[in-house]
């Protein structure tokens, strides 16, 4: 499931393309088909992101709220667009670009009343000028729930997935179980500072970059990374192989019913 930063740079790109313009919206698949007749020539005003939620704004009140899940794809491309297949969900097309959504787990029209309601369930998003994290840490500081569970807890803060909770554990030596009310303040501030600055850099870069200077593989004389999912990590995906720091070997568990990666020996606290 993408994270946060994909989410994101969605929005960015669907604003890049689309915002001001009047574009065609269709359904090629049916199953949006009459949401998209109404929204059809209609001017996008506004593209946003929560965690992973991502929502166009047409005539100020009227939204497409996508989530992509685990199989949710969304491809750009320029004008004039190819035939669409029958397995697009959403089509934009104006006169320079066109975008496919396709499988996600939700698109449906919504009012701005049911945009604010899923704003209100979702914590704090890293990403987003509002974002307000002393509300994470309440819920977390009265937790018996592991810190790597509560990270991917979605109404805990939102947009932070397994990567990102690997990683940003492992670059503050935090043990994965300790639980939540055993985080301190100045460590939950440390963390939220370095999700902030993290997921800033994957919109940037659109992917997942999380090992300091000092640690890329032109640094240390390493081999780069190999992975379709992203750049260069500590810890994620990188079961039994060694610590680019310790040199012991990178453990994983499944937490949360996702598999979560440590290193012992660099997260003993």
């Amino acid at each position: 499931m993408p994270e946060g930063h994909t989410i994101h740079r969605l929005a960015q790109d669907y604003a890049a393309a689309f915002l001001g313009t009047e574009p065609q919206v269709t359904s090629p698949q049916g199953k949006f088909s009459d949401a998209a007749a109404l929204l059809d020539h209609a001017e996008l005003t506004h593209t946003e992101a929560h965690g992973k939620h991502l929502f166009l704004g047409f005539r100020e009140s009227t939204w497409i709220h996508i989530h992509l899940g685990l199989f949710g794809k969304v491809n750009f491309g320029a004008t004039p667009a190819p035939p669409p297949t029958d397995t697009v969900r959403l089509r934009l097309a104006n006169n320079t670009s066109y975008v496919d959504l396709r499988g996600p787990t939700t698109c449906a029209l919504i009012t701005d009343t049911e945009k604010q309601a899923i704003h209100a369930r979702l914590g704090p998003d890293p990403l987003r000028q509002d974002a307000d994290p002393t509300t994470a840490y309440t819920r977390i500081s009265r937790s018996r729930t592991t810190i790597a569970a509560l990270l991917m807890d979605q109404k805990v803060i939102a947009g932070v997935g397994n990567v990102y909770r690997a990683e940003v554990l492992f670059r503050h030596g935090i043990d994965p179980y300790r639980l939540g009310r055993d985080i301190t303040p100045t460590e939950w501030t440390a963390l939220w500072t370095d999700l902030v600055a993290l997921m800033r850099e994957g919109v940037r870069n659109n992917r997942i970059d999380t090992v300091r200077p000092e640690h890329t593989p032109e640094a240390m004389g390493r081999p780069p990374r190999v992975d379709d999912h992203g750049g260069e990590v500590y810890v994620y995906r990188r079961a039994n192989l060694p610590c680019h720091l310790c040199g012991g070997e990178i453990r994983t568990a499944d937490l949360a019913a996702r598999n979560l990666f440590w290193c012992q020996a660099c997260q003993a606290d």
